[in-house]
């Protein structure tokens, strides 16, 4: 129970910040929200130090050997890998973050999302309520961003002027919320017998994930449901009441029409996506992927290898593989644990062949997937003086010129600051690898690949 205290701390914003984003009220759905970037706001090449002490100076966290406490971008590791720049601005913690393209948008308990471009503040807007726990990008231009007050924003840049961004809607849709608001049937028990419309979250949005090919949205939230929307129309096609708490993350796989969803009631669930009757759909739990006692903090997805990485408290990565061709229903292969950090998996991210994974030890390992199950782990990257909350990935521009491919790796941090990192795939002779050791078809101790049978009937609603 100690530590899933301690956790609590990292997955949920401070008493203050959640009363502030209760307090205000934003349900229009129009208007034009865009920042102008401070003078002073930019990158430095080494790691800076805010005008003020961190809150995280005096953690324990700093003292600890090896973890690089107010080190210049500490990396163990070598070839081409290291701290490109840093940006620690007094904007509240850094939740969140997506790259698209040459530009970064990052996500605070400060409401603010910051849009940067080569390094410095290019542009950004200010939600009226909600800290900003995810945001992801769709290849349309939209970016979707979801909050501590159940709602899930749209935004799009202005044709007029890049700099300006604006809310062009927001899930649920304000008319689709009235005429569900008016149908006794549409309404679900939430928390303490109290009941709420189905569309809408009634509890913090703490993960997104977007299926492009499938033109759908998914949601996780602490009020432990996933929700489905069609991006064309904003419209909320499903509901699911996924777990016994909070769903920390969400993501949709990229193959077979699987979503696996984890929570901090340790298990990972795996979904298949069916027709549903006209335009809705239907998931259907296909199996109980993971059990354990720690929370399961992040998922994500390698869809070309179909590897599929577990983050949870434990600090541990877990990692499956679907076999292509195989039977619906079949079993993935159990590819065994990375175990890289001393403290809590917050996040991860995937690029190629190459997995990172964020920690509350404020360090951020690198992976790079070899034959069969095996992972080399090129560098231990250090720096952050808070846990590492979301990190970020793409593949750089330029390649170097001993033809090495190289990933920049974007981080943020409890601390404040978003770092940015270049990370060598070419591993040398400090590269740390796991045990040799293929794909195992049997179940893990933690319960891996369990098949799914005699679970409760799931609570679960779809548009009609």
């Amino acid at each position: 129970m100690g530590n899933h205290n301690k956790l609590l701390q990292f997955l949920r914003p401070a008493d203050t910040a959640v009363a502030a984003a209760r307090s205000s009220d934003d349900d229009d759905d129009g208007g034009t929200t865009s920042t102008v970037p401070s003078p002073m706001s930019s990158w430095s090449g080494r790691t800076s130090a805010a005008a003020s002490p961190s809150p995280y100076v005096m953690s324990p966290w700093v003292n600890l050997p090896g973890f690089g406490g107010g080190g210049d971008g500490v990396v163990a590791g070598g070839g081409g890998t290291g701290l490109l720049g840093s940006l620690v601005k007094e904007d509240g913690h850094v939740y969140s973050l997506a790259a698209a393209g040459e530009l970064l948008y990052t996500g605070t308990d400060s409401k603010n999302v910051r849009v940067w471009r080569d390094r410095r503040e290019f542009a950004g807007f200010r939600s009226g309520s909600g800290l900003v726990k995810a945001i992801i990008i769709a290849g349309d231009g939209r970016i979707y961003t979801g909050h501590q007050d159940g709602k899930v924003r749209v935004w799009r840049t202005s044709a007029d002027d890049p700099a300006v961004h604006r809310r062009v809607g927001s899930l649920p849709r304000f008319g689709d919320l009235l005429r569900s608001a008016v149908k006794p049937s549409h309404y679900v028990e939430t928390r303490r017998r109290h009941s709420a419309v189905w569309l809408r979250h009634f509890d913090a949005v703490s993960c997104l994930s977007l299926d492009a090919d499938a033109g759908l949205l998914y949601s996780g939230s602490w009020d432990k449901t996933f929700k489905v929307w069609r991006v064309s129309d904003s419209r909320c096609l499903e509901s699911v009441r996924a777990h016994d708490d909070a769903v920390n993350t969400v993501a949709a796989a990229g193959f077979d029409a699987l979503v696996f969803t984890g929570s901090a009631d340790g298990t990972v669930k795996v979904w298949r996506r069916e027709p549903g009757k006209g335009s809705a759909t239907r998931h259907a739990m296909e199996r109980v992927l993971r059990k354990g006692e720690g929370a399961v903090t992040a998922i994500v997805v390698a869809a070309e290898a179909r590897v599929v990485y577990v983050g949870s408290s434990d600090g541990a990565v877990t990692h499956w593989q679907w076999r292509r061709g195989a039977v619906a229903g079949q079993p993935p292969r159990n590819g065994g644990a990375l175990r890289g950090h001393k403290m809590a998996v917050l996040c991860l991210a995937v690029a190629g062949r190459v997995v990172v994974s964020g920690s509350a030890d404020r360090t951020i390992s690198v992976w790079r997937r070899e034959e069969g199950a095996e992972h080399a782990r090129l560098a231990v990257l250090t720096g952050h003086t808070g846990p590492v909350k979301c990190v970020s990935m793409d593949e750089e521009d330029a390649t170097a010129a001993d033809g090495d491919k190289r990933w920049v790796v974007y981080s943020g941090s409890l601390d404040g600051s978003v770092k940015v990192w270049r990370v060598s795939n070419t591993p040398d002779a400090t590269t740390a690898r796991t045990p040799a050791h293929g794909w195992k078809a049997m179940p893990s101790p933690l319960g891996a690949c369990t098949p799914y049978a005699a679970a409760p009937e799931l609570k679960r609603m779809a548009a009609a």
